[in-house]
């Protein structure tokens, strides 16, 4: 079994965000950056697939080079070898386009992604993937097993979950619950020096979005405290400050 896994390359969950240039461009001095939390997810349910000579695990991003140690980190936890699709990331299609056409050379049996990127949180670029392949794409899995050319997935939906049987190629989003992440360990660290990262051209695509400007959040106001036998004041500021009923 050949697995793609597609991984983005964002900012650590402990990032304070600001912006510069008029609030158009995120601010990345001193910012580190990590795995994609969702696509380390997907990352180790295709190496647990794989496991024991079963396949192979690559893992695709669309970055430039600054991206690479993200990328070495991924082969670490356990990908057997990685690409680069040199070019800045500018929107989901961008990037579900430039994946499409790599996979389309390579004739993965699957392709995972996690179920969004912690800085855009877009969940796009899956179905967009196998929407440019022509294969089919369930999002939001919570579980995935596969047994020969079948795969069965677990999805939740309101009230319960949903079971999806699905054969021949597919592309999925994966969510908590798919995989344990890993972990890498010294062995890994070390090899994935040695691991092959091939750094390929994007394909041309023409611009169809553009972000004009960014916000933060509006600070948090203060805080009243009600006494607990004092509902009517409760109810008229709810009504009055809040004008939530």
């Amino acid at each position: 079994m050949k697995i793609l896994v597609c991984i983005s390359n964002v900012p650590d969950t402990t990032t304070k965000i600001t912006f510069t240039n008029d609030n158009t461009e995120f601010n990345t001095a001193g910012v580190q950056y990590i795995v994609n939390p969702y696509d380390e997810i997907a990352l180790s349910r295709a190496i647990e697939l794989t496991e024991g000579g079963k396949g192979t695990v690559t893992v695709i991003n669309v970055g430039e080079a600054a991206n690479d140690p993200t990328i070495r980190k991924a082969l670490a936890i356990g990908a057997d070898e990685a690409v680069r699709v040199n070019a800045a990331p500018r929107d989901a299609y961008f990037v579900a386009k430039q994946i499409a056409e790599y996979a389309k050379e390579k004739d993965f049996d699957l392709i995972l992604t996690g179920r969004e990127s912690i800085d855009y949180n877009g969940n796009q670029v899956a179905a967009m993937v196998g929407e440019f392949l022509d294969i089919p794409s369930i999002s939001i899995i919570k579980k995935l097993e596969v047994d020969g050319n079948t795969a069965t997935v677990e999805r939740e939906i309101e009230g319960g979950k949903e079971v999806v049987t699905v054969s021949g190629k597919f592309v999925a989003s994966c969510a908590e619950g798919v995989a344990e992440p890993k972990i890498p360990n010294m062995r890994g660290i070390m090899s994935a020096r040695t691991k092959p990262l091939a750094v390929v051209d994007a394909v041309a695509l023409e611009e169809v979005t553009k972000i004009t400007k960014y916000e933060t959040p509006a600070p948090r106001g203060t805080v009243k405290l009600i006494p607990a036998d004092q509902t009517e004041s409760l109810i008229d500021l709810l009504h009055s400050e809040a004008k939530v009923i």
